[in-house]
């Protein structure tokens, strides 16, 4: 008895520390905004920047309950990761020219494929890995497709665009690859 409630006392502890550390986030520009006025926030920045990074802490929270698989669990961290740095980028600068480029929007729906396969997916790593792996090709062919049609604010850009999507894919990939593995682990292969 004494050791599960050691084991619940420590996810506790866990649990603390990344809420803590999500709110710590949140509070960032807020303690920013007293010292400089680069940084300059209102309210619906802040609820964009909550929903934001209470959707990754949900997220995590459910890869955790869902499985004791660490392979798993860091496959979901990294997929989470990579949907909050691709729209946080595209939202604060954009990826392609400014954030207001409609090329960014295409950028937007790769993090909504990789969320609404994650739903249909239903936990399962096999399907998870796809979904990411799909993300990740979709992170390439993005700029591919803006450069067919805006082909000057690609080509302005286009170091900054290929480093940027490179990352982003190779995270989306290996996110695939890990549930990929988490996969074959549970099956027993």
């Amino acid at each position: 008895m004494q050791d599960m409630t050691r084991t619940t006392s420590v996810k506790n502890r866990w649990r603390l520390f990344g809420w803590g550390a999500a709110a710590g986030l949140l509070a960032l520009p807020l303690v920013a905004m007293q010292f400089t006025r680069e940084v300059n926030w209102d309210g619906f920045d802040f609820l964009v920047a909550a929903i934001l990074i209470g959707g990754v802490g949900l997220g995590l929270e459910l890869a955790v309950r869902a499985t004791r698989n660490s392979g798993y669990r860091v496959a979901a961290a990294l997929a989470l990761l990579t949907g909050f740095l691709v729209t946080w980028s595209n939202l604060a600068v954009g990826i392609i020219g400014d954030e207001d480029h409609p090329a960014n929007l295409m950028f937007f729906a790769v993090v909504a494929l990789a969320i609404l396969g994650s739903v249909a997916a239903m936990g399962r790593a096999r399907v998870l890995g796809r979904v990411m792996a799909f993300a990740g090709v979709g992170q390439f062919v993005v700029p591919g497709i803006a450069f067919l049609i805006w082909s000057p604010a690609v080509d302005a850009n286009l170091g900054r665009v290929l480093v940027f999507n490179g990352v982003f894919a190779a995270m989306w990939l290996t996110s695939a690859w890990l549930f990929g593995r988490a996969a074959q682990d549970s099956s027993g292969s």
